[in-house]
């Protein structure tokens, strides 16, 4: 039996994944919060194996619960499950440290997989989402870059700069972590979105998590 915390504003929702949880006979909802602010302490008292966290709270949000437990070093899986599937959101829960993306009408036996394989140390991403964040990348725009697949291949310091973008650094940032100048790295980044044919940094993320450049 897996032990999962629940983090969700609304108590209808809370009570529904619960019940749906409990008659699977393989998770077990420990705790349980209507906002981000108790989560950390939840976290240390309770033990779950895995977060279910909503995004859409009052008080604190889910990118700022997110946030909290990584400022805490809580390593706890966190399985984000929203209404909302705008790419930014999944981006930004990616950056700040979420583990597995699914929206709220996924099926029981979609989300009891899901926990499996976060407990496990794994990650997951509803499919439909990922083909829609893909499908968002790849469309065509005035400004974007028009070279098709397959990818010219990313060197190993590429691929070191676009894991760094992933988890949300800056240029600055990246060039105080690989001791390189900003000028460098503002160059190799253009490097990257000229490989992948993309015209922006979160475009770049997304197109190489699809693509198994980098992990989340």
């Amino acid at each position: 039996m897996l032990n999962v915390l629940l983090v969700d504003d609304q108590q209808l929702i809370r009570d529904g994944i619960r019940s749906l949880l409990a008659i699977s006979g393989k998770v077990n909802v420990v705790g349980e919060a209507s906002d981000g602010g108790p989560v950390v302490s939840l976290c240390q008292t309770l033990k779950p194996e895995v977060i279910l966290l909503d995004l859409s709270m009052p008080l604190m949000d889910g990118i700022a619960t997110l946030q909290a437990l990584q400022q805490a070093d809580i390593s706890i899986p966190v399985l984000v499950l929203t209404t909302f599937d705008e790419h930014d959101l999944v981006l930004q829960s990616i950056q700040a440290g979420a583990r597995g993306f699914l929206l709220k009408d996924v099926s029981l036996d979609t989300l009891i997989s899901a926990i499996e394989n976060l407990a496990a140390g794994g990650s997951f991403f509803q499919p439909n989402i990922t083909e829609r964040l893909l499908s968002q990348v790849r469309k065509p725009t005035p400004t974007a870059f028009t070279k098709p697949l397959p990818l010219e291949p990313l060197s190993e310091k590429e691929l070191q700069i676009l894991q760094l973008m992933a988890a949300g650094y800056s240029n600055k940032e990246i060039a105080t972590a690989l001791c390189k100048s900003e000028g460098t790295v503002k160059n190799q980044c253009s490097t990257i979105l000229s490989k992948l044919g993309v015209r922006d940094r979160t475009r770049a993320v997304l197109m190489a998590l699809e693509l198994g450049l980098i992990s989340p």
